[in-house]
């Protein structure tokens, strides 16, 4: 690597606030040094949660950090979207060990966006390096960087990195000046279909939208009952302590943006977002009472109203869902990078990714098709 010295640290907080951030930019909040700290202070990942943080940094000529990964041990595939378990398995059938393994991601979060974080563009390749290195000097089985942000494939795929490819359903502002204009894009059916579950969703309801220093302890001990309900359905457990939620709150309550859904005066529902450059990040939803069609409103189209209000070109809301497709949400790529010393478990796995990237992009094809959008 050229005389370039490579740190893994153990944990985000080992390292400087300004200097990470320098590497990690403002537009994407999950690979912030407050939302990765949090996780950590949290105990939401390190301890027997199955991610250790091993942070991978690069120097520059200046003592400061000029490139970084947020990278963990991983002992299980949980909480990371892109689903790898087949492998884990043939691996193990194989006679090796599978586990633990390195993943570059922002953990529990399906957001695409930075994985290698470059104040200083031209130490990708020595990054990349690192962090192959970590994986052989400790004979580990592989390394993967999920959901990657576009720009960033090239210098995987340049490092011989495997790159698999997946969907997920974006929604992209137009240039809309409110709701209504949105709706004018879509066909006339659609249109009603929208409009009639909206005026459902609400109906005895008040929705309040909180951010800041609005969002007390109280809203956060409500929206902790929601979020582990959905949390033990999806999950088995939740992946996040409540006391993620508090050091949210209190490092990043500028970028949080909690929807409510009340009766009377007692909260039923919730969705939690986070606000960055140009994106409003749909994150977690639950509820205590079952209303049909709430969920699109807290999720999908209110999410939509803020972003018309405040500009942004997208909301994300998640990973998987075909029901988004309906309420204007588009099937778009996302990429991952897997790297496998084992040469011949590296060539098995490069089939299966060709023989699945060719399904993936046929069904994404077809899903275009069938966007709500006025044809024509």
């Amino acid at each position: 690597m050229n005389d370039v010295t490579v740190r893994i640290g153990s944990g985000v907080a080992d390292f400087a606030q300004d200097e990470w951030d320098a590497c990690a930019g403002n537009g994407n909040p999950f690979i912030s040094w407050d939302f990765l700290v949090a996780l950590e202070r949290s105990g939401s990942v390190g301890g027997d949660s199955g991610w250790q943080p091993l942070p991978v940094v690069i120097d520059g000529a200046d003592g400061r950090i000029a490139a970084a990964a947020p990278a963990y041990g991983k002992s299980h595939s949980q909480g990371e979207y892109v689903f790898d378990h087949g492998w884990a398995d043939a691996w193990v059938r194989a006679g090796g060990r599978y586990y633990p393994k390195i993943q570059v991601a922002a953990p529990f979060s399906p957001v695409p966006g930075p994985r290698l974080l470059l104040r200083d563009p031209a130490q990708a390749p020595a990054l990349i390096a690192g962090i192959e290195a970590l994986v052989e000097r400790n004979g580990l089985s592989s390394a993967h960087a999920t959901f990657i942000a576009p720009e960033q494939v090239p210098l995987f795929e340049a490092a011989g990195w495997l790159i698999r490819e997946d969907s997920q359903f974006h929604w992209t502002n137009r240039g809309y000046g409110s709701f209504e204009d949105f709706l004018a894009d879509l066909s006339s059916e659609k249109r009603k279909n929208i409009r009639k579950e909206r005026r459902r969703a609400v109906e005895g309801l008040e929705i309040v939208h909180l951010t800041g220093s609005d969002i007390s302890e109280a809203h956060w001990d409500i929206f902790w009952q929601f979020y582990q309900d959905t949390g033990a359905r999806k999950w088995g457990r939740p992946y996040l302590t409540r006391a993620f939620f508090s050091l949210l709150g209190e490092t990043m309550g500028d970028r949080v943006l909690l929807m409510l859904a009340l009766r009377g005066e007692r909260a039923i529902a919730g969705a939690l977002n986070l606000v960055g450059a140009d994106t409003l990040y749909g994150r977690y939803w639950g509820c205590v009472e079952d209303v049909p069609n709430l969920h699109f409103e807290l999720c999908y189209y209110q999410a939509i109203d803020v972003a018309i209000a405040r500009g942004l070109r997208k909301v994300e809301a998640g990973a998987q869902g075909g029901h988004k497709l309906a309420r204007g949400y588009a099937p778009e790529p996302t990429w991952s990078a897997h790297h496998f010393p084992h040469e011949g478990f590296r060539r098995a796995v490069a089939q299966f990714l060709a023989d699945e990237r060719a399904g993936v992009q046929a069904d994404r094809q077809w899903l275009a098709g069938r966007t709500p959008f006025r044809k024509g």
